[in-house]
């Protein structure tokens, strides 16, 4: 299998990164780009702040692409931190007068974003690892370099590959839940202007992002 384009792979790194104010987005930003703060939406369940501004960029982003009125972003309004992507499945049900293939249609959805979910998961696993590697107090030296091995070399050279079914994935999936065949892209200055979108070089929303770490400093 071809490896990926450069441009394919800087891509893939927006729709896996953090989207945080350190580490804003640097490409267009499009469908796909939603339904990755959806995804860190759901990862920050247990960090209200933190979720408050992905929700944030969410809304920016849904009024450039004039869907912040369509039941999917409404859907997702109404769904509690960490359960959006398990409720995604469901808009065929809501605001959809065509019921006729509507079970047929949360199938597809319901497969197509479980297997984003575990790539991006995957894809994001050191974020878990904190301060050491997993295996750093392995005495054994031959063995502990096998876990690196596994670990930092072995899976990063075959994830490209693999992640590419990202892109595939988006594009599948903003037919199924918008209906919209193509979709324009924005970049972040028009976004920041015009929608709404967080700027991530303000001290405030700076301060709203950290929110959660602050409170447990205190």
């Amino acid at each position: 299998m071809q490896n990926p384009s450069h441009f394919e792979q800087t891509r893939i790194t927006q729709l896996l990164s953090t989207y945080s104010p350190y580490d804003p987005p640097r490409l267009l930003l499009d469908f796909g780009d939603y339904l990755s703060l959806a995804w860190r939406v759901d990862r920050c369940a247990a960090l209200p702040s933190r979720a408050k501004y992905y929700r944030a960029c969410m809304n920016g982003l849904a009024s450039a692409m004039n869907f912040k009125t369509h039941a999917l972003h409404k859907l997702v309004g109404v769904t509690p931190n960490g359960e959006v992507y398990r409720q995604i499945p469901n808009l065929p049900y809501r605001g959809n007068a065509r019921l006729v293939d509507a079970l047929d249609r949360k199938a597809a959805i319901s497969q197509l974003i479980t297997l984003r979910d575990r790539i991006c998961e995957i894809g994001t696993y050191e974020e878990a690892w904190g301060a050491a590697y997993p295996g750093i107090g392995i005495e054994e030296p031959e063995l502990r370099e096998r876990v690196y091995a596994v670990l930092l070399t072995a899976l990063e050279g075959q994830y490209g590959n693999f992640a590419r079914l990202l892109l595939v994935i988006d594009i599948v999936l903003r037919n199924l839940l918008i209906g919209f065949e193509s979709m324009d892209e924005y970049d972040l200055p028009t976004l920041i202007k015009q929608h709404g979108y967080p700027d991530p070089a303000s001290g405030r929303v700076i301060r709203e992002y950290e929110g959660d770490d602050q409170v447990k400093r205190g």
